[in-house]
């Protein structure tokens, strides 16, 4: 009951976020903007990936911190204070944009492992599996209304399990503070958010290779 309430809260809250966007919009407001993670990568897919690769790496649907479920991208001003953008959201669930990031980015980095996200595709059985949880995920401003300059903010732990008998091999909590943010330019807030799930990428490869010799 609990899980459910908090669903109903979500929607209600999107709802809401929703309808009042859509009420303070005028002729003369700007248009709205929507972004994608993971797009244009030139990586192989992991359906190209040989199958004599090392190892099946299996990225489960990441868990989601429930604010940031919404489609308004999410700007922290303080420790306490959020605020979702009016006119630039996401184009999608992050679940999906952040496992085609993630996947994209440890098939570059290490080719020798085929990194498939759930739902799996048919016939394959993971060897490792990978459960992130994504706990900040936003563009950060000082509390000061004048000043220009933020940054991008990721945290996520996350935990490796082997498969075959559910044992955990790995875990470890990635933070990333990627400074330099206009603030109010959504476009490089992406971006440098991007650039923090290529810092988790690279430390789960390194955590596979650490604990099971990959």
């Amino acid at each position: 009951m609990q899980i459910k309430s908090s669903v109903i809260r979500l929607f209600l809250l999107s709802s809401l976020l929703a309808l009042a966007g859509c009420f303070s919009l005028s002729r003369d407001a700007p248009p709205q903007k929507y972004y994608v993670l993971g797009a244009g990568w030139e990586a192989a897919s992991a359906e190209e990936v040989p199958p004599t690769a090392d190892a099946v790496i299996g990225l489960r649907s990441p868990r989601i911190a429930e604010y940031l479920r919404a489609p308004f991208i999410v700007v922290r001003s303080g420790h306490h204070r959020i605020g979702f953008s009016q006119f630039d959201r996401w184009g999608e669930a992050l679940a999906p944009g952040v496992n085609r990031s993630v996947a994209g980015h440890m098939l570059s980095r290490a080719p020798h492992l085929r990194v498939v996200v759930a739902p799996w595709p048919q016939g394959v059985q993971p060897d490792y599996l990978v459960q992130i949880h994504l706990e900040r995920f936003e563009g950060m401003a000082p509390d000061d209304e004048s000043a220009v300059e933020g940054e991008a903010h990721l945290l996520a732990s996350w935990e490796i399990l082997r498969r075959q008998d559910g044992q955990r091999v790995a875990l470890g909590t990635t933070e990333v503070r990627e400074p330099g943010w206009t603030i109010g330019d959504f476009d490089e807030l992406v971006t440098l958010l991007e650039a923090g799930l290529f810092t988790l990428a690279d430390d789960l490869v390194a955590a596979l290779e650490q604990a099971t010799s990959l």
